[in-house]
């Protein structure tokens, strides 16, 4: 990389990222201060913080008022996660996707949620129960709260054709969310919607997204014998 390449903040951080990654700067070690490297890239002292405020954002560098920066010594490991449609996952697998609504309703949240999904006291949610397929077989069951507060057109759809899955996907955008993945034996009722014996191993996980302060859905996702999550580091 040129000087000329670096004229900017992001071209900053991406030199000063590969020094990191080549281990030009070790694990622990100070690095330049931030008016060196201002005089070495010949921009502005501003320019080299930006970038090395990004830099401590993503983990990679620690900054610590009067002592300068350094190169982290366990920086974080990351795995990239989307909230998938599920009739994109099932099509992508080149099987036909459908789903069945099995239950709607507006209800209180159940006490048990009231600590991880806040809503206000004495507000309905929607509660959602799905079930989706792959080639007539079942792949997913889903239970699902909605806040009407965060989501309100979701109070006005049936979720027959479109699943609230994708629905909320496409409408009620989120800035960040909690998600947990635990395995669990399959119920007698359980077994009966994803039509495996009782007791079988099944995969599940729990999410709850957010817009801002304010919870959206928080959704129950327990999958059919076979499911097998990639992601990317």
């Amino acid at each position: 990389m040129t000087l000329t390449d670096t004229n900017s903040w992001t071209g900053i951080r991406e030199e000063l990222l590969r020094r990191i990654h080549d281990r030009i700067w070790q694990p622990g070690e100070q690095i330049p201060h931030e008016a060196d490297l201002a005089e070495e890239f010949g921009c502005a002292r501003t320019t080299v913080n930006r970038a090395l405020r990004d830099l401590a954002d993503s983990g990679l560098v620690v900054r610590k008022r009067r002592a300068g920066t350094r190169v982290a010594l366990n920086p974080p490991q990351k795995a990239t996660l989307t909230i998938p449609i599920l009739r994109e996952e099932v099509e992508a697998l080149g099987r036909s996707y459908r789903h069945s609504l099995l239950e709607r309703d507006l209800r209180p949240l159940p006490p048990v949620l009231h600590g991880a999904f806040q809503v206000s006291l004495g507000e309905d949610v929607l509660f959602l129960k799905t079930l989706h397929f792959a080639d007539d077989r079942p792949y997913a069951f889903e239970e699902r709260y909605i806040n009407l507060a965060a989501a309100p057109a979701a109070r006005e759809r049936q979720f027959e054709t479109v699943s609230a899955n994708e629905w909320l996907v496409h409408n009620a955008p989120y800035s960040h969310g909690d998600i947990s993945f635990f395995a669990m034996s399959a119920d007698k009722t359980l077994a009966a919607k994803l039509d495996t014996a009782k007791g079988t191993a099944l995969f599940a996980m729990e999410r709850i997204t957010w817009s801002g302060d304010m919870p959206i859905t928080h959704v129950r996702l327990i999958f059919a014998p076979g499911y097998r999550m990639r992601t990317e580091i």
